[in-house]
């Protein structure tokens, strides 16, 4: 397979070969898909009722969020992020069900970070199973593009045994489910939100540069939702579309040496290596001592969204 990505999705009794792109799968229009979060005339779907604009101003930031809860599936998104100066502007893509399991919530997060004019954008990918946000398991990346000329393919794949997160159909990190990382593993049905919001006291140089509204409104894009997974009834959270779980089959040892390949170049941050969070690096890192410790400074932790 060309430029494969070999991954086996089993859900609603139909098996799928996800390679190079989520082509073989449906993409969903926004009404049968989300509904709005928050934000009034700061969501605008488009015309073609596959596309939808999230704007931050003054006054607010806006979010949609998925009809359906989900236990495990494949879900992805284009995504286009505002030009500029961006600074303190968080876009974020990602699954939780905080509303309904307050004190034990879980979370897949991609989350875009703002940046100052000419210096490269940051992804973080993180990740709560179980309440576990006193341990962040953030990860940060620059890009080999820029994210705000065009749009890219951002995609979430979680399984019972693996979280994999993919750039434009390149895997660029794996969460394995493992007997060390304990609870930290999400595993209660989730929703899928998209948000963009204001996040000055962290987002950018741990919270330096702060949004600055004279170049509002910004504006994140977003079109081809790809919502793939066992849907739950709401109210018994039993399932309701589907008879098996989502599998993986691992990632191939050539996807695998691509994705090794990225992490090596463009990771900027790594829990697992922050001595000044944890001075003792948290179970399920695996740690060499002889790697250059440049991956360490974080500043401050994210703010939980319910104060965007």
């Amino acid at each position: 397979m060309e430029n494969s990505v070999l991954v086996i999705v089993t859900v609603c009794c139909s098996v799928f070969a996800l390679a190079s792109t989520a082509t073989s799968l449906p993409i969903s229009s926004y009404d049968e898909a989300f509904s709005d979060l928050f934000g009034d005339n700061n969501l605008q779907v488009l015309k073609d009722g596959n596309s939808v604009h999230l704007s931050l101003d003054q006054t607010t930031g806006s979010g949609f969020v998925s009809h359906d809860i989900y236990l495990h599936g494949f879900f992805s998104a284009s995504i286009k992020l505002p030009a500029y100066y961006t600074a303190g502007v968080v876009v974020a893509f990602y699954m939780s069900n905080g509303d309904m399991y307050e004190k034990n919530h879980d979370e897949i997060d991609f989350e875009f970070l703002g940046n100052i004019k000419g210096k490269d954008w940051k992804i973080q990918t993180n990740i709560y199973g179980n309440g576990s946000t006193n341990l962040g398991r953030e990860e940060r990346y620059s890009l080999w593009f820029d994210p705000s000329h065009d749009f890219h393919h951002y995609t979430i794949l979680w399984t019972q045994d693996h979280i994999i997160f993919y750039v434009d159909n390149v895997a660029i990190r794996e969460i394995k489910r493992t007997e060390s990382l304990g609870g930290g593993f999400p595993s209660k049905p989730m929703t899928l939100y998209a948000t963009i919001w204001d996040a000055s006291e962290w987002a950018t140089n741990g919270g330096k540069y702060k949004v600055n509204y004279k170049y509002a409104p910004y504006v994140a894009e977003f079109t081809n939702f790809v919502l793939h997974g066992c849907s739950l009834n709401p109210i018994e959270l039993v399932p309701s579309q589907c008879d098996h779980e989502t599998t993986l089959d691992n990632i191939i040892p050539m996807d695998k040496v691509k994705m090794e390949s990225f992490r090596k170049k463009h990771m900027k941050y790594s829990y697992c290596e922050d001595k000044i969070r944890y001075k003792t690096p948290p179970a399920e890192c695996v740690v060499n001592p002889k790697k250059p410790n440049r991956l360490q400074h974080h500043g401050k932790r994210h703010m939980n969204r319910e104060s965007m």
